[in-house]
């Protein structure tokens, strides 16, 4: 049963890691490559050194701790989540996860495992692209899927490239290269994370054993028009930018709704140009966030905007594009993994279901090419990316001890 030590251990922790945002008083700030993530870096690297981890912090910004198993060429369990967070989230989206990952080590270390094979705790760079609009950066460079172009290309809104922002952190993006772990190398990925949503805390259920994450597809529309003057120009004689982008951005919810199984659409951002109230619109840039456990759903739900933007733009007169931002498949999770987290929680007495995650995660990016399994503890009255996101750290601490009776299984094989 999760004790007090433990409960504590997590809580002195994450209690830490809240001091480390560029946002106090208003939620968790904690972007890329900034002063807030190099903090939080290095405080990970203390508890993990303190867990008697061998640490280092790889070309991609990714911390990481290893425990020393009997083969170190065996493929490993590797175990982690997140550091970064959304503008004004919360203390625990990502982060709780890199806690529990080094808390399994600790308890591993504690309960005399003596791990055959590596054990190791990541803290991943940049999960949710809140900064340049992407996501997944430290984990898709773990497994090859990032290069110096990929860091040239995104930019944040001020300008600056992932290029330039991981030189003024400290890295050298030129070797973003040197993050890939070689093929076979990982045998296991497991991560513990916050639901995001009000499934266990309204049913009152202590943990969520996760059997498939959503895919996502991310768009950046532009649509372009002409600027004219909101009272002389006619109807009839305008190039609305507007007018044609939110034709097109109304009928995507239906779309989603119609698919139902949990398929979900989303406008997020909305920007008008040059944005005077009494401007014609010359410009209209727009987000689209397509989830589902279907690809087929996404794919023809990015497939019903491509041609509604044809059509609505082409009478309107003017033109669009599409920046694709992100696609990635659904993925199932491990069944073997989940069962022998079932088992622990029938032996602990504590209550659990099984449940898709709706939100995309690093074991996403990770789970489309390595076996890999994600826990899930409840989130207060389902909120997240949001100041008062609360999770209880008894929670978490029920999470650590299924999670390290998985990895010692793994570890001993």
């Amino acid at each position: 049963m999760a004790t007090e030590k433990i409960i504590g251990r997590v809580a002195s922790d994450l209690e830490t890691l809240k001091q480390f945002t560029a946002t106090p008083g208003a939620g968790c700030t904690r972007l890329p490559f900034t002063k807030e993530a190099r903090e939080a870096v290095n405080f990970l690297k203390q508890i993990m050194e303190e867990a008697g981890l061998e640490v280092r912090e790889d070309a991609a910004g990714n911390v990481i701790g290893v425990m020393k198993g009997e083969d170190p060429t065996a493929p490993c369990v590797m175990m982690g989540s997140h550091y970064d967070s959304v503008v004004n989230g919360g203390d625990f989206d990502g982060i709780a996860g890199v806690i529990c990952a080094i808390e399994v080590a600790r308890q591993l270390k504690e309960n005399g495992i003596v791990p055959k094979r590596n054990f190791v705790v990541v803290g991943f760079c940049d999960e949710e692209g809140m900064r340049f609009g992407t996501g997944y950066f430290g984990s898709g460079a773990m497994l090859g899927n990032r290069d110096v172009n990929y860091c040239k290309n995104f930019k944040d809104k001020d300008g600056i490239s992932i290029y330039d922002a991981m030189k003024s952190y400290g890295l050298d993006p030129e070797k973003i290269e040197d993050a890939k772990w070689p093929k076979g190398s990982i045998g296991h990925f497991l991560e513990a994370h916050i639901e995001q949503g009000p499934v266990l805390d309204t049913e009152n259920i202590e943990l969520g054993l996760v059997d498939c994450i959503v895919g996502i597809q991310r768009y950046m529309v532009t649509v372009h028009g002409r600027a004219d003057h909101a009272g002389t120009t006619p109807m009839d004689m305008r190039l609305d930018a507007v007018d044609a982008a939110t034709k097109v951005i109304s009928k995507i919810p239906d779309w989603a709704r119609e698919k139902a199984d949990g398929t979900v659409a989303t406008t997020g951002y909305i920007k008008t140009v040059p944005g005077g109230m009494n401007i014609v619109a010359e410009r209209v840039e727009f987000t689209v966030d397509i989830r589902s456990r279907s690809n087929d759903n996404i794919n023809d739900i990015a497939k019903r905007i491509r041609a509604a933007l044809d059509r609505e733009v082409k009478a309107m007169g003017g033109s669009y594009e599409i920046d694709t931002k992100l696609v990635i498949t659904p993925v199932d999770l491990s069944q073997d993994m989940l069962k022998i987290m079932e088992e622990s929680c029938k032996k602990h007495n504590y209550s659990y279901k099984y449940m898709p995650s709706g939100a995309g995660h690093d074991a996403l990016e990770i789970g489309q090419v390595l076996p890999t399994v994600m826990l899930f503890v409840p989130s207060k009255d389902g909120r997240s990316h949001c100041p008062v996101e609360f999770t209880k750290y008894s929670d978490f601490a029920k999470a650590t001890v299924v999670m390290s009776e998985l990895a010692a299984k793994l570890l001993q094989e």
